[in-house]
């Protein structure tokens, strides 16, 4: 079992860090849903103390968006300065990186595909070549593939295209040109346009102690 699956069990959700694979039978979710080295017996419960749940939910959150714990908190330092509510500024500046984008697009179909194509200069944010993940995109900003990736059939077309073809809404802050290849940043996100259930709010009352 893969260190992605072993994740999701971690957390007890589908975070879909594997893309299509997460939709099929084959998911170690449906599989064993259990977390990695439960062995308490059937018919026990284990409690979780608040402690637990807030770092569940920030475990869960880091899977999903795939970074580690000194970025998510630079993250965190960052939301919290700004106006609003500062766990939904967290949500809407993960939302806001290069490779979560790439995968809202339906580009890719992973976060960890996205990263690769990122780091190897395959991405351009208004035509130029953007190398870091964690880019921030902003509003008016245009996505496209380099010239070269653009010229590789094979990839565009069991990678690139494949995964624009699959019945997924694109989030409402997000355009997608799928005869150009291209995304459009419409808006910044905000809370309603995130759909997994995520309880942010634990998250600032882990990091508030």
């Amino acid at each position: 079992m893969t260190t992605a699956c072993r994740k999701c069990r971690q957390v007890g959700e589908k975070l879909f860090l594997k893309g299509a694979k997460c939709r099929t039978a084959k998911c170690a979710m449906e599989v064993k849903s259990a977390a990695p080295g439960n062995k308490m017996k059937r018919g026990r419960v284990k409690k979780i103390s608040e402690y637990g749940k807030q770092l569940k939910e920030k475990q869960k959150v880091k899977f999903m968006y795939g970074i580690l714990e000194k970025q998510f908190r630079r993250f965190f330092e960052k939301a919290s300065k700004f106006k609003g509510v500062t766990g939904e500024n967290l949500l809407s500046l993960l939302e806001r990186r290069l490779d979560n984008v790439l995968f809202r697009l339906k580009m890719v179909f992973s976060r960890r595909q996205a990263r690769l194509l990122i780091v190897h200069g395959h991405i351009f944010v208004n035509g130029k070549r953007v190398k870091s993940p964690s880019y921030l995109v902003s509003e008016g900003d245009a996505i496209t593939l380099s010239p070269t990736t653009e010229k590789n059939t094979k990839f565009i077309t069991t990678v690139v295209d494949k995964r624009m073809g699959i019945g997924i809404k694109v989030p409402e802050w997000l355009e997608l040109q799928k005869k150009e290849r291209k995304g459009i940043i419409l808006r910044l996100p905000i809370r309603s346009d995130i759909t997994v259930p995520i309880e942010e709010h634990l998250i600032v009352e882990l990091y508030s102690k």
